[in-house]
């Protein structure tokens, strides 16, 4: 095996043990006796444990982000949202020991960003349809970022659900979010007040 097949071969069997077990629970020695090689080929390709997390975390973000951003084709602003949902359904569907790692917690997470920066990342995409949107309807564009954070972690939260207990149907589930969304900004009160006794 040549020496980038093995680094291909070690970060696939670590994906899958960071999925099982998480972080805490994985050791550089399983790892290597999966790989049916020993410790020190871990720590040479990768430096220990953390550099091996560090670059699985790295790959599956830019695989979600990449598949977010190459969905947003296009079309009217509620085929967008569609597309958005759907493209975060099917990282999960296919990609689904990826996203068990990247939800979870880490010592590392710092270093190598957080499913919440990545879901921040992925908002900032949807901030400029929803400013455009805001516009064409008369609403302060300023207020698009924080409505694109709302909406991206709700599909976000929605997916985490989903990967458990995998019904309904993905497309079923994408037609529900976008419904809540999308009727949610339908309705969308101009300048919003509280009906409750607390103000502040």
């Amino acid at each position: 095996m040549t020496g980038k097949q093995r680094r291909e071969q070690l970060l696939e069997i670590g994906r899958s043990v960071f999925a099982e077990r998480g972080y805490d629970g994985t050791s550089v020695e399983e790892i290597a006796e999966r790989a049916g090689v020993s410790k020190p080929v871990v720590y040479e390709h990768f430096g220990g444990k953390e550099g091996l997390y560090a670059v699985v975390v790295d790959r599956e973000m830019q695989l979600l982000l990449d598949m977010v951003t190459g969905a947003l084709t296009g079309g009217h602003s509620r085929e967008l949202l569609e597309q958005a949902a759907f493209a975060l359904m099917d990282y999960i569907d296919t990609s689904t020991d990826g996203f068990k790692i990247l939800v979870r917690d880490s010592p590392v997470a710092q270093s190598t960003g957080s499913f919440a920066s990545l879901i921040s990342d992925i908002a900032t995409q949807v901030e400029d349809i929803l400013g455009l949107e805001f516009k064409s309807r008369g609403f302060d564009a300023r207020l698009a970022p924080m409505y694109s954070q709302m909406l991206v972690g709700m599909v976000a939260l929605t997916g985490q659900w989903w990967l458990e207990v995998r019904k309904p149907a993905k497309a079923e589930v994408a037609a529900h979010l976008v419904n809540l969304a999308w009727h949610g900004l339908e309705g969308l009160e101009r300048h919003p007040k509280l009906v409750g006794d607390r103000k502040n």
